[in-house]
């Protein structure tokens, strides 16, 4: 089971750069925007419900460009965890199509040493259990 998080975004004027498209750092903040989101409707329900991510590294692709007034929808889950790195996909349709596609990478921070804290490696398969009963 994917551990599926999405929104729309309508294109504003506060999102463009001087080429009247969505700036590049736009995209970044996004990424990492709906990451917390949907870390925060999912932490209850993990082992690390008060620590916190740090993104370490990220990279994008630019396939369309977005405009004024456009409907985005963005689609986030996570990837099996790399050690103590934890990927993320982040993916930008706009009419159906993807748009940009990003790929982060994450550790978990404990919130009292704020220090890496490893997490286990099948932490997602335990939330998909839990999530799924949930929705039984």
């Amino acid at each position: 089971m994917e551990i599926v998080h999405q929104k729309e975004i309508i294109v504003t004027e506060q999102h463009l750069d001087q080429n009247n498209h969505v700036n590049d750092v736009q995209y970044v903040h996004w990424v990492e925007e709906i990451a917390v989101e949907h870390w925060e409707t999912l932490k209850h329900l993990t082992l690390y419900p008060k620590d916190y991510w740090v993104m370490v590294d990220h990279h994008i692709q630019y396939k369309k460009q977005l405009f004024l007034g456009d409907t985005v929808l963005v689609k986030t889950y996570p990837q099996s965890p790399e050690g103590i790195r934890q990927p993320r996909k982040v993916e930008f349709y706009c009419n159906g199509e993807l748009v940009v596609d990003s790929r982060t990478l994450w550790v978990l921070c404990d919130i009292e040493t704020h220090k890496i804290k490893r997490i286990a490696t099948n932490w997602l398969d335990d939330l998909s259990e839990k999530l799924g009963a949930l929705k039984i």
